[in-house]
């Protein structure tokens, strides 16, 4: 977790608390240290926060306060809303498309006046494109590669032949017509990409699979000499 999403979370949490609440109480369900936890008091204080309270009495956030604005560059904003719009247009993925939308939705919405101008006036549009419609929920996959599951498919090879397989995803690739899954192939024993038209049965396992998702994304890339983006 990064410092940013802690001390967002550690303001969230004083938000759940109307009555004082420990130091101890507040480092145990953040998960951090007590040092951390004074560290991180004291740097919301200084950024307008009014936490009231010290150590051995507990702490108590007053009404009122809410995170500096968010400040990006124009040419990060662009960035921002072309990768959403792509999203939402042509990831094939309702949920995530809904998710793009909202996450510039909460960006926009603490940004100064200027910016937010910028967000809403972006010129910078995405087109329509032919993607071949995949038979399997993508929402179900990337949820086993979050939760490192196997998945259980009917797997159609470009000669038309049909195979069972258990695969172990762990990255998904969209490309302009289609979308592939890079998994490792218990049939074959090796790593594969399986292309989501071609999926024509899905069914997520309860058995995680025995490596880390990040070991074998990175090994994957360095066999196949892809950088890391």
């Amino acid at each position: 977790m990064s410092r940013a999403e802690r001390l967002l979370d550690l303001i969230q949490l004083l938000r759940r608390h109307r009555a004082p609440v420990s130091g101890p109480a507040l480092a145990s369900e953040l998960g951090i240290s007590i040092r951390t936890l004074y560290r991180d008091i004291a740097t919301l204080q200084a950024q307008g926060a009014d936490i009231q309270g010290e150590p051995g009495l507990g702490y108590v956030l007053r009404p009122g306060f809410t995170l500096p604005p968010l400040m990006f560059t124009a040419d990060e904003i662009e960035a921002l809303v072309l990768g959403s719009r792509w999203v939402a247009r042509r990831a094939e993925d309702a949920r995530l498309g809904d998710a793009a939308a909202n996450a510039i939705a909460k960006i926009t919405s603490v940004l100064p006046e200027d910016l937010r101008q910028s967000v809403e006036g972006a010129a910078l549009l995405v087109g329509a494109g032919e993607v071949t419609p995949a038979v399997v929920d993508l929402g179900a996959i990337r949820l086993a590669i979050r939760s490192e599951r196997k998945l259980a498919i009917a797997y159609r090879n470009a000669d038309g032949s049909a195979t069972e397989r258990a695969v172990w995803p762990f990255a998904i690739g969209f490309f302009d017509r289609v979308r592939v899954v890079a998994a490792w192939c218990e049939l074959r024993q090796d790593y594969r990409t399986f292309r989501l038209d071609r999926i024509s049965r899905m069914e997520a396992l309860p058995d995680r699979y025995p490596r880390r998702r990040a070991v074998m994304l990175k090994e994957w890339r360095e066999r196949e000499g892809i950088r890391p983006s």
